[in-house]
């Protein structure tokens, strides 16, 4: 297994901590594990794993508290993993540094997808900074702030390349409300969540074929938005 891609496993329930091993071991990844949040922080240090899941309920931190911890050592995906359906934990554990959150009971090819996911934003991370990012017809240029579909300019309002730079800088992840107001209206304006859906109504007339179905531009209830960027 030497050279594999490691997955740091973080959970105190054994019996849930075997299925998750089991099923990335037949994946072909390598499984470093720990219990609680102080063997978290030494896996992290010693281990550098690529992935890291993270269970919320640990014996002696909470999970939630441990995010930002974690992510003061290491820049390697977070996917919390926990029973706790509330959106304001969800919210919480993403704005805290989380990449991504998915909530129990959940399907092995969930869990693999969304590793999938989080190892494309650790590479994009690792390299040197894009200034293009594309998904599905579509070209965004950052420096230029500029927006192609195919050969045709698309045009943006300034509030609109800021909320699609922000969640294109992030691709596949999701993207908290107040993120998003953060980056487009600035720190004093988190309470005005209907700025962020109705730019994004107006966002999604211009660029998706159906905005009642949008597949670009999804909605996590609760949570913020994704830019999906394999429909």
């Amino acid at each position: 297994m030497t050279g594999a891609t490691s997955v740091l496993i973080v959970e105190d329930d054994y019996k849930i901590l075997r299925v998750f091993s089991a099923s990335l071991e037949v994946e072909g990844y390598r499984v470093v594990d720990a219990s609680n949040g102080q063997q978290a922080i030494e896996q992290v240090r010693t281990q550098n794993p690529d992935v890291i899941l993270l269970d919320l309920g640990l014996p002696d931190i909470d999970g939630l508290a441990l995010v930002p911890t974690l992510r003061s050592h290491t820049a390697t995906p977070i996917i919390v993993v926990s029973a706790r359906e509330q959106d304001a934990d969800k919210v919480k554990a993403l704005d805290a540094g989380a990449n991504d959150y998915l909530t129990k009971p959940f399907s092995v090819p969930e869990l693999l997808a969304r590793i999938r996911v989080a190892l494309r934003s650790r590479a994009q991370v690792g390299s040197l900074p894009r200034t293009t990012i594309s998904f599905g017809d579509y070209r965004l240029d950052l420096v230029g702030r500029r927006l192609w579909r195919h050969d045709r300019p698309i045009l943006l309002t300034a509030t609109e390349f800021k909320l699609l730079a922000t969640l294109a800088r992030r691709p596949d992840e999701v993207v908290t409300t107040s993120t998003l107001l953060r980056e487009a209206w600035g720190s004093a304006h988190q309470s005005k969540k209907g700025y962020v859906r109705v730019y994004m109504h107006s966002l999604r007339q211009k660029l998706e074929t159906d905005p009642a179905r949008p597949r670009h531009l999804v909605n996590e209830s609760g949570l913020g938005y994704r830019l999906c960027t394999s429909q």
